[in-house]
């Protein structure tokens, strides 16, 4: 069984198979494992009963992604199971692999990736000209983190150890 988190945005969302819950929270690291207990708990499931936990690991919020993925590795690392890294753009892929996905960074510029386009950072002017290149946009509409469990499953299956780092597509405040 997998346990999905994902904490790049506003509160918590937990994915288990086919089973979703999103978790208001303004302090994310406080929320998130008695979230995970509760939402286990409500699913009759333990901990031991995880075989693998997928984390997003972006774009998205600075401190929650950071917050997820250490929560994820540490209970990974306890229950002695893979720990998984899934991106949002994979989840947008999955669904419409020949789209240019565009996500609103909410500071004036979109976090863009296509099957023609690494991750990076875009303006709106750019994102207009280079999706005409694709079939279509997506990013702009919510995306179904039930295609995280196939991600991880196939990254499983086809051994592809991705070191489960954090996505930022440009520095942090504090770099600046």
């Amino acid at each position: 069984m997998i346990l999905i988190i994902n904490s790049s945005a506003n509160g918590i969302d937990l994915l288990l198979d086919d089973k979703f819950a999103h978790f208001d929270a303004e302090k994310q690291a406080i929320a998130l494992p008695n979230a995970v207990n509760d939402f286990m708990n409500q699913n009759n499931v333990k901990m031991s009963d995880l075989t693998a936990i997928g984390v997003i690991v972006g774009p998205g919020s600075f401190t929650g992604i950071r917050m997820g993925i250490a929560y994820a590795k540490g209970l990974a690392i306890g229950l002695n199971i893979p720990v998984v890294p899934v991106n949002l753009f994979e989840l947008y892929l999955h669904e419409t692999p020949d789209a240019f996905v565009a996500i609103d960074s909410g500071r004036g510029d979109f976090f863009v990736a296509s099957p023609q386009h690494e991750p990076c950072t875009m303006t709106i002017d750019e994102v207009e000209i280079e999706q005409m290149k694709s079939p279509s946009t997506v990013g702009h509409k919510p995306y179904n983190l039930i295609y995280a469990k196939d991600i991880v499953e196939n990254k499983i299956k086809n051994n592809k150890n991705e070191p489960v780092i954090p996505m930022y597509l440009r520095p942090s405040y504090a770099e600046k």
